[in-house]
């Protein structure tokens, strides 16, 4: 009588431990123990997260882009700057020089000039990257391991995949989220980290060569100053480019590699990773003549 008491009081402690939920991927109802407040969908994927609540979107939100856009403002405004207060200071001694070397500067300066706004503008204002729209909700329309490893955006209001990240400056989902740059006001994500990239470099060159052009112009106009006129500029731009380069190596974005820094699997460092981040679809062995000798195999 005592075993049959202490077990069905057992059954009744466990049954009151356990509590039922819904799966907001698929809606289908899942029993849980009490303790668990995360769980993954064994049907969906989906991963569900009760301690994330909503937290106020509203505060700071102004400020950030008040901040952002003053930063795009004045780094357009340094752009255009540079542009023409150089063509303006140094190209009257390069022209003085000779004609064509004038001619074949000023080529460079528009090619230059011409790349470094193109690739701020598409980085400043084209989308980072919007998650994939995925359907949710409903057990019909959801099918096994739809949303595999998918959670719940709170801000949103909507599915968040894997390699997505919300940013509470731009208010929204980036996917492949590298990092929130306040210099181009927007995001770095998987739309325009290629432009960000190609801003980077061309702003590298661009500097280097400005360095050399007024080191070039001052030597013309004070050449008692040949060996103490030094320039040393694009520091900071060259480590940031190198630093992007790096994660790119790694197949990795800044978060990613912040978030798997206390793991201990191999990183996967690899070329191809950059050849498939800038979209070359073939090796460059692909165009080569191919030496190999081969051998004719004779059916007896």
């Amino acid at each position: 009588m005592d075993s049959s008491s202490s077990t069905q009081e057992q059954y009744v402690t466990e049954v009151t431990e356990n509590y039922e939920t819904i799966c907001w991927g698929c809606g289908l109802r899942v029993l849980l123990p009490s303790c668990a407040s995360a769980f993954k969908c064994g049907w969906c994927g989906a991963i569900t997260d009760h301690n994330k609540k909503k937290r106020d979107q509203k505060k700071f939100i102004r400020w950030r882009v008040v901040r952002d856009r003053c930063f795009v403002s004045v780094v357009l405004v340094f752009i255009f700057f540079i542009i023409f207060g150089g063509v303006w200071a140094v190209y009257p001694v390069l022209f003085s020089i000779s004609i064509l070397c004038g001619v074949f500067h000023s080529i460079i300066t528009a090619i230059l000039s011409i790349a470094t706004i193109s690739f701020f503008s598409i980085s400043a204002f084209q989308c980072a990257g919007a998650p994939p729209n995925v359907l949710w909700g409903s057990y019909p329309a959801v099918g096994k391991g739809d949303l595999e490893n998918y959670t719940f955006c709170h801000y949103c209001s909507k599915p968040k995949s894997p390699r997505a990240h919300h940013c509470r400056s731009c208010r929204k989902c980036i996917l492949d989220m590298d990092h929130h740059c306040p210099f181009i006001g927007n995001c770095v994500g998987a739309a325009n980290h290629r432009s960000f990239i190609g801003f980077l470099i061309s702003v590298v060159l661009s500097t280097i060569y400005v360095s050399i052009m007024s080191v070039y112009a001052g030597l013309h106009l004070w050449p008692p100053l040949t060996y103490s006129f030094r320039h040393i500029n694009g520091i900071g731009l060259t480590v940031l480019l190198w630093q992007q380069l790096s994660y790119i190596y790694e197949g990795k974005t800044y978060l990613s590699h912040l978030s798997s820094q206390g793991d201990n699997e191999e990183e996967k460092k690899d070329c191809q990773n950059i050849v498939r981040f800038f979209g070359l679809q073939y090796s460059i062995t692909r165009f080569l003549p191919n030496f190999r000798i081969t051998r004719k195999k004779h059916i007896k």
